[in-house]
């Protein structure tokens, strides 16, 4: 976001003048400023200032200059102005909504305290914060206020959350509060937030986190529950000065924070979810700001100054013109203000989620916005107002937006379709569809109010294309479904969404009553329907014809007349409906009747009056009925019975009108006598309920009045009797008896027997009722009543009359019951039978006639197989016995299983015939094991294969055959099967069949015959794999005599033979497909040569075409030439190739001569102008005189070469004159030289070089060397034939050569006797460098022999004197070399003496070169590890000398873990303070005190050695130049270490100086920095244990434990070091790499201080003495002194002290007695060792000292 100045909207004054706040209004129409004077300043939004006026105080008496405003603000409605004063009052001001309206005061909250900050969040309440610490709440509404909450500091800031639910408040002791009045959900914590380092005057609530300033020039960003999430820190920029105040954007999302000159600014980046800071808005001369105020759209922030100027800033990210009409200026990411640059209007668009907005579309006649963010769709009707913001989860911008609604936006997206009421933040409803044509959505939302619905939503769609849905969007479910039998293309709702109109393609309308579900077709051939607005009237046009229905609750009601052209509009505005029809170019207006149009509003209106009034001005027809139907009912409902009753009279309905007459007039004669309405009086509302036929209300009615007579009367006029009885009876009427009288005379009377019957019998006289019951023809009554009274069925004949009725009426089995009560067991088992109550027959005759009960059983089962009751048959067959029937009924019955085991159980034959028929159902149900059971148990195998082959079970059919059939049957059946199978085309099935019994070649003739050639392929691979190509080949001679080449093809690929489907494709002249083969399958080579036989098919310029398509046209030329096509070639190449001609001539020519036709050969070579080749031709086959003639007429430069070819023919001829005659002829010498030397005649060509080539003669020569020492023996003596030669001729260096030459190793001394005469040669006769140059390569050729003299003689004869020496050495004769070197050349002597050292050492003569050189003799020892002859030859040599050798022993001693013997190493050697040994004598004394175990009396001659040594050391070293160095002071402390060790051995030995030991071992704990601290601490603590100091022990073997732990854990950063504290004990240690104990002793020790901690007998605290420091510490705790270690104890020595002649050696009186008097006492060795060395340390014992004896 970027800050521009707009303009100044109140001047700056010279002086200091506050603008104490400034509020924006929550409208965003005001803006106000209060000054230092007091003076409140409105202006308008564009910054126009349009009013003032001036506060009070709270005290008129105090005067104007008693107080500041400190704060203001807003009302949300925009009408009020809250002022916060110091003193102590709050003002709520009304302003009014208009400019100059009065100013008064309406609110006044007087406070204890001065108010500082106020916010006004909700409606009616005020926040405010106070200089006590108190934060309140005003209720503006019963002027009254109340504390939220109370702190201790004084309110200095008060911000509200983006929604304004929520608080903070800033105190001036730093602390930050947080109150909510609604936390939205977010479960964030109410109370003390967080305290800032300073006073968070500038404290501002973002969209997600807290932001504060303050005077310590820092920015801090706190998240949610106050933790800090980032830090601008401005202190070390020195133009910076505190932060005053801060303010957030509208969204949240942009902060500014004002100090001196500057306004810095903050944006919340969302995607990185932290704050950036933008640049700051930097004013000179602006001075501190004081007061920040931010317009609520977002657009325009004030600042107001200390100077009291104000300053107008405008705010955006970016601002946008949208198709010239409207401006966008995006204000924060989440907010964006569109302005229509026409009308000047402009909406806020906002995201309340706080997401940024992405992208704004004005759409829909310009009319709706469209935005998006990352989650959410705002929608927005710019016209209204109205905005929406959705949850969408990103769509990819596929949407498809419709506004033909006003009220609703649709949106499609991915077949559903969504519905958003604008100002609602919630889809309204979503629903799948495809159809997207507004034609096919209808949405009603509450466009016209009805009585007693508050929320009426309702959609109706297209779910398919013959299918429309209705939902009720409010309640969210189905109010119905619509389907039809021809696709719809148009549907609407009325406004009340009850009624739905939709038109088919075959042009039918229909309507369909959502409440009732009932549809009806209107109107046929319809082009144009439309509801008309604001009623529920329907237009539509029927061919030429205007329909109307007035009433569209009868639609069979229409007015119709007829119109000339199309309706095209329909228009309803100033009381008037008017239909628009085109007739040609003209447009012709039909008005409709408004007066019925008007009758529909009323009654939807409920004014029943109005409909009334203007239905008496109609005439009646069958609309006009239509209406008075309506409104009779709805007059009824809303209980006008006047109007009910002038309805009914139009119609024409007598007795309802002299009935509601009736009512009416009972009803105003209430409401004359008691002035009450009468249609609530009970008599009014019982007609009511009567003419509703709701009788039970009008009793309840007259009951609840005790009017039963009425009642009663009311039923008798309706002949309601029972109701009239049972009413009488229910409050003991006394004309009881005669309504009963009367009631079965009416009975009587109307013939209503059955009724009389009953109230005889209700009476008791029951003859009279079965008299009547039979006269009434209800004998089945009339035998209920006798069988259930014993007076009546003793009676024979009332049973009789009552039997013959009951069997006249076929009642079978009440007549049965009537004889069987009478006991006329006979006539009732008749009855039984005749009504098939078998149970009650069975049962009788089991009692009765037993005989008959089996017959009785079958008889039972015929009937319930008569009546298809198979299940219940079964049983009673089996009772019977008749297991056939049973079988018959359990297979009609399906009881498959019961008819199994029925039949498992018959013996009879005649039962078989079921076994096919229920084999027969368990195959068809697959279940073939129980299937085949049967067949074969039936004798039906065929069958059962059958079953097996038909379900594919070929494995078990051949298994149930193999069984049953001979090999020959089973494959006999199985191919006559199969042949069948084919027959039907069931392929498959006949291959299984022919496989199954291994005819697979039966198989593939079958499929060859019907040419399923891929599954003969496929057996042919399964069955003879080896056929499988050749089956291809078979297949392909069949496809390509019928032309099938592309399947013949496939058949080629497979049998891996490409070439012969090309080859196909050619003869057939496909050469498309050809190339296409050869392509895909051949590669290059093979495609270029079938696109070269394709072009040579074609020939000529199409040849030349498609080879220049396929880029082979050079291809071509050169193919066609290789493959002597050269009439092709010379065509191709004459039509595009010229260039190529004499290249395709040059191949004739090459192909004539290899056919022997030499002279055509020669002409084309000429043509190709190749003359040479001509000549070569004739050259090769010897024609020399063609060649020459060839030669000579085209090629003279070839003539030589003819020449020669002629020399070489004649050399070959042996004719070797000849042939030297024509190379010389030729000028070939070079060739002749060749050809002799080649032919060995190395004479003649030695003699033709001499005379031609004399510069070629040494070369030859030395060609003629090589050759000879080649050929052996031969060539050595050919050799010394040369070298003899040329000694001859004076050719020293050649001669030389050849003797150098000379190699025979069979021969040495002829070898050695040729190379001394090279060497003589060269020394007599060549020049010095050459000579040296040969002795050079002799001399080691010499050596190599083992001729070590020859050579140094050799060597000497030059000078080469250093050559003469090294043979000498390498030949071990080193006398002769010392000589020649001490004769020769002096400087040589060093060298030889080197050599000879060497060759010593090399031997390992030690002691020969310790005569020669003795450092090298002891690196020798040394390396060797004969250490002790290494230091006593040393010894015998400097102290320098000896010390290094003792130094690298000891290295390699330590080196092998023998430190003790290093040690003694030092004591017997002394030990040299020098600086390089300083790490052998740390690293020896850190090894000692690492040994383990070392701390018994024992180990004492091994402390004592160390600290002899060290002692010895020290005193070396203090003589020295490293005399108090930092090494120095380490030896010393070493010195010290060992010292305690040594003497501490020493007093562990003797009992009396236990505690001496244990004071020195808790004295080595200050120096654990050398010492293992493991050690150290075990060790001290066991002493302390030993001694009993248990407080001491415990806290060292606690610690040691810890230690341990920490070790493993490989660090002491988590050590508590808490015991030691203000002790000289050492926190930094080095991590023991290992522990001095086993993990026995350390268990141990852990037991022990687990005991000792559970007894709580000791403190862990540290034992102290008079300095109140810890008795072993030597620096005092409170002063920081440091004591000086006693001698003998390590303590500080205090008061009691002995002091040595050395300085800073002192002793425990009291320690150094007890050691003199046990030392005395016990004549222990090592304390006087002890003490003789600390006389020794200490310069001598004090006087009361001790004599060595």
């Amino acid at each position: 976001m970027q800050l521009k100045h707009l303009k100044t909207l109140l001047t700056p004054q010279e002086g200091a003048a506050k603008v104490t706040c400034m509020a924006w209004s929550p409208n965003n129409s005001k803006f106000a400023v209060c000054t230092v004077d007091r003076v409140v300043l409105l202006y308008d939004e564009q910054g126009e200032r349009r009013d003032k006026f001036s506060t009070k105080p709270m005290d008129p008496k105090y005067g104007k200059q008693s107080y500041v405003v400190n704060d203001m603000v807003f009302s949300p409605d925009s009408t009020k102005i809250a002022i916060g004063q110091s003193d102590n009052i709050i003002y709520v001001y009304r302003i009014g909504e208009d400019w100059g309206d009065k100013k008064a005061i309406c609110n006044k909250f007087v406070q204890t305290s001065a108010v500082t900050r106020l916010l006004w969040p909700a409606e009616n309440a005020v926040v405010y914060g106070l200089v006590d610490g108190k934060v309140r709440l005003a209720n503006i509404q019963t002027n009254k206020s109340s504390t939220i909450y109370a702190t201790e500091s004084c309110v200095v800031s008060l911000a509200c959350n983006v929604s304004g639910k929520g608080l903070l408040s800033g105190h001036a002791d730093g602390t930050i509060v947080r109150y909510f009045f609604d936390d939205e959900g977010s479960g964030e914590s109410q109370g003390k937030l967080l305290t800032h380092p300073c006073p968070p005057y500038a404290l501002v609530w973002g969209a997600n986190s807290i932001m504060v300033g303050g005077c310590d020039k820092k920015v801090v960003v706190y998240g949610r529950e106050g933790h800090v999430l980032q830090n601008f820190d401005y202190s070390r920029d020195r133009s910076e000065r505190e932060f005053t105040v801060g303010v957030s954007s509208p969204s949240g999302q942009s902060v500014v924070f004002g100090s001196f000159d500057r306004l810095r600014v903050f944006n919340w980046a969302l995607r990185r979810g932290m704050w950036d800071e933008a640049k700051p808005k930097e004013i000179s001369n602006l001075y501190t700001i004081t007061s920040l105020a931010w317009k609520r759209d977002g657009s325009r922030l004030c600042a107001g100054t200390l100077c009291g100027g104000v300053e107008l800033f405008d705010c955006c990210l970016r601002r946008t013109i949208y198709k010239n009409k409207f401006e966008m200026t995006y204000v924060g990411l989440s907010q964006v203000i569109v302005r229509n640059l026409s009308t000047r209007t402009r909406v806020v668009l906002k995201s309340y989620y706080g997401y940024e907005i992405e992208e704004v579309k004005i759409m829909g006649r310009d009319r709706y916005l469209v935005a998006h963010t990352s989650d959410t769709l705002l929608l927005g009707d710019l016209l209204n107002n109205k905005l929406s913001e959705v949850p969408w989860p990103g769509s990819g911008g596929n949407e498809k937006f419709f506004f033909e609604n006003e009220t609703v936006c649709m949106i499609f997206n991915a077949g559903e379709l969504s519905l958003v009421e604008y100002s609602n933040n919630e889809i309204l409803g979503s629903v799948r569809t495809e159809f997207m044509n507004p034609h096919l959505i209808s949405v009603r939302l509450n466009e016209r109010k009805q009585r007693g619905v508050e929320n009426n939503k309702k959609l109706a769609y297209l779910i398919d294309i013959k299918t429309i849905a209705i939902v009720d969007l409010a309640a969210g479910y189905n109010l119905g479904t619509i389907s039809h039998d021809s696709k719809i293309d148009w549907l609407e709702l009325n406004e009340t969404g009850r009624k739905l109109l939709f038109r088919d393609k075959k042009l039918r309308l229909h309507l369909y009553d959502v409440e009732s579900g009932v549809k009806t077709t209107l109107l046929s051939f319809c082009s144009y329907v439309q509801w008309v607005p604001g009623s529920d009237v329907v237009v539509a046009q029927n061919r030429g014809n205007l329909c109307i229905w007035y009433s569209i609750d009868s639609p069979e009601s229409i007015t119709m007349f007829p119109v000339k052209g199309d309706v095209v509009d329909l228009e309803r505005a100033d009381g008037k409906t008017d239909v628009m029809v085109t007739e040609g170019v003209n447009t012709v207006t039909y008005t409709l009747d408004e007066g019925l149009i008007e009758f529909g509003t009323a009654v939807d209106d409920g004014d029943h009056d109005r409909a009334v009034a203007f239905l008496e001005t109609l005439e009646m027809s069958a609309e006009t009925e239509a209406m008075w139907k309506t409104l009779s009912r709805l007059a009824l409902e809303a209980q006008q019975l006047h109007i009910a009753e002038r309805c009914f009279t139009a119609l024409g309905d007598v007795s309802t009108v002299r009935f509601l007459h009736q009512t009416n007039q009972i009803a105003d004669k209430v409401s004359q006598e008691m002035g009450e309405d009468g249609t609530s009086f009970y008599k009014v509302q019982a007609q009511v309920a009567m003419l509703d036929k709701n009788f039970k209300l009008a009793e309840m009615l007259y009951m609840e009045q005790n009017a039963i007579d009425e009642a009663i009367e009311m039923y008798q006029e309706l002949h309601m009797w029972d109701d009239c009885i049972a009413v009488a009876e229910a409050k003991g009427h006394p004309e009881l008896n005669s309504l009963r009288g009367n009631y079965y005379q009416w009975l009587t009377e109307t013939g209503q027997d059955e009724k009389a019957g009953e109230v005889k019998e209700n009476d008791g006289d029951f003859q009279g009722a079965v008299n009547l019951y039979l006269k009434a023809g209800l004998p089945a009554k009339a035998a209920r009543l006798a069988l259930s009274r014993p007076e009546l069925s003793s009676s024979t004949e009332t049973v009789s009359r009552i039997a013959a009725g009951l069997i006249k009426g076929e009642f079978y089995e009440r007549a049965g019951d009537l004889y069987e009560k009478i006991r006329n067991n006979q006539r009732a088992l008749e009855c039984y039978c005749k009504g098939g109550t078998f149970r009650k027959a069975v049962e009788l005759a089991r009692v009765s006639f037993p005989a008959e009960v089996v017959k009785l059983e079958e008889a039972w089962g015929d009937y319930l197989v008569q009546q298809k009751q198979m299940d219940a048959a079964i049983n009673h067959f089996i009772e019977a016995g008749c297991s056939l029937k049973a079988i018959e009924a359990a297979i009609a019955a399906r009881q498959w299983k019961k008819a199994v085991h029925i039949l498992d159980l018959q013996d009879d034959s005649s039962a078989g015939k079921f076994h096919l028929k229920i084999a027969q159902h368990y195959a068809a149900m697959r279940d073939y094991e129980v299937a085949e059971q049967l067949f074969v148990k039936g004798g039906h195998i065929k069958d059962a294969i059958d079953m097996y082959t038909s379900a594919g079970r070929w494995e078990d059919a051949h298994k149930l055959a193999v069984k049953c059939m001979t090999e020959e049957e089973v494959t006999a059946l199985y191919v006559s099967r199969a042949q069948e199978l084919e027959r039907d085309g069931k392929f498959k099935e006949a291959e299984r069949l022919f496989s199954t019994v291994k005819q697979p070649d039966l198989a593939i003739t079958m499929y060859k015959k019907n040419r399923m050639f891929d599954d003969v392929i496929r057996l042919v691979a399964k069955h003879h794999p080896d056929l499988l190509s050749e089956t291809h080949l078979h297949l392909v001679q069949e496809l390509e005599a019928e032309s099938r080449f592309s399947e013949a093809e496939y058949h080629f690929m497979e049998a891996g033979d490409w070439k012969a489907a090309v080859h196909m494709y050619r003869v057939h002249d496909m050469w498309e497909d050809a190339y296409r083969v050869a392509k895909s399958h051949g590669g290059a080579g093979a495609q270029k040569q079938v696109a070269y036989l394709w072009a040579r098919s074609l020939g000529g310029e199409a040849a030349v075409k498609l080879l220049n398509k396929f880029g082979l046209l050079d291809y071509a030329i050169e193919t066609a030439a290789n493959n002597f096509s050269f009439d092709f070639a010379f065509d191709l190449a004459r039509l595009s190739s010229k260039e190529k001609i004499p290249e395709i001539h040059l191949k004739y020519a090459i192909y004539l001569e290899d056919e022997g036709r030499f002279p055509e050969a020669e002409v084309e070579f000429i043509k190709a102008g190749k003359p040479k080749e001509a000549v070569s031709m004739y050259v090769h086959h010897k024609d020399w005189a063609g060649a020459q003639r060839v030669a000579e007429s085209h090629d003279p430069e070839s003539v030589s070469e003819v020449l020669v070819g002629q020399a070489k023919f004649c050399f070959e001829q042996k004719e070797f004159q000849k042939s030297e005659a024509f190379l010389l002829r030729a000028q070939r010498p070079d060739l002749a030289v060749k050809l002799y030397k080649d032919g060995d005649m190395w004479s003649d060509a030695m003699r033709i070089c001499k005379e031609y080539l004399p510069g070629k003669l040494s070369v030859l020569q030395e060609e003629f060397e090589k050759e000879t020492s080649k050929k052996g023996a031969r060539g050595v003596e050919g050799l010394l034939q040369q070298a003899r030669e040329w000694e001859e001729l004076a050719e020293y260096s050649r001669a030389v050569e050849c003797y150098l030459k000379v190699k025979d190793d069979s021969n040495t001394a002829l070898m050695e006797k040729c190379w001394m005469k090279a060497a003589e040669l060269s020394i007599k006769f060549l020049s010095g460098e050459r000579a040296v140059e040969v002795i050079q390569v002799l001399g080691p050729r010499l050596v190599q022999l083992r001729k070590f003299n020859a050579a140094a003689e050799l060597y000497l004869n030059l000078d080469l004197i250093k050559e003469a020496i090294d043979v000498f050495i390498e030949g071990e004769e080193w006398n002769k070399a010392k000589r020649v070197a001490k004769e020769l050349e002096p400087r040589y002597e060093d060298y030889v003496d080197q050599k000879y050292k060497e060759h010593l050492k090399n031997q390992g003569r030690v002691e020969s070169l310790a005569g020669v050189d003795v450092m090298a003799a002891l690196d020798l020892y040394a390396e060797k590890g004969q250490w002790d002859k290494c230091l006593d030859t040393a010894s015998k040599q400097n102290f320098k000398i000896l010390h290094k050798y003792v130094a690298l022993y000891a290295t390699h001693l330590i080196k092998e873990g023998e430190a003790l013997k290093a040690l003694q190493l030092y004591v017997q050697h002394g030990a040299p303070p020098n600086p390089q040994n300083f790490n052998i004598y740390k690293r020896l004394f850190l090894d000692l005190i690492n040994l383990p175990g070392t701390d018994g009396p024992e180990s004492y001659r091994m402390w004592a050695d160390l600290r002899n040594f060290l002692l010895q050391l020290c005193e070396n070293v203090s003589r020295s130049a490293e005399a108090n160095s930092p090494a120095h002071e380490d030896f010393e402390q070493m010195l010290l270490i060992a010292h305690y060790f040594a003497t501490r051995s020493a007093a562990r030995g003797v009992e009396q100086l236990v505690s001496v030991a244990a004071k020195l071992s808790v004295s080595l704990l200050r120096h654990t920095e050398l010492i293992p601290a493991d050690k150290a601490f075990y060790e001290a603590g066991l002493a302390c244990r030993a001694v009993g100091w248990e407080n001491m022990a415990f806290i060292f073997l606690n610690h040691f434990l810890d230690l341990c732990d920490a070790v493993d854990e490989g660090t002491l950063d988590s050590l508590d070091h808490s015991d030691f504290l203000d002790t000289d004990v050492p926190f930094e240690v080095p991590v023991p790499t290992k522990l001095c104990v086993t993990a026995e002793q350390r268990e141990q020790i852990r037991d022990w201080v687990l005991m000792v901690s559970m007894d709580q007998r000791v403190e862990q605290v540290l034992p102290r003495d008079d300095r109140n420091t810890y008795e072993a510490s030597l620096v005092a705790a409170g002063t920081g002194l440091r004591s000086l270690p006693c001698v003998l104890t390590g303590y500080p020595v205090l008061r009691n002290k002995i002091e040595f002649s050395s300085a800073g050696k002192q002793a425990n009186k009291e320690d150094w007695n007890k050691f003199l008097m046990a030392t005395k006492t016990t004549h222990s060795p090592e304390c006087q060792d002890v003490l003789k060395f600390i006389s020794q340390w200490c310069s001598g014992l004090p006087a009361s000292g001790f004599s060595f004896h």
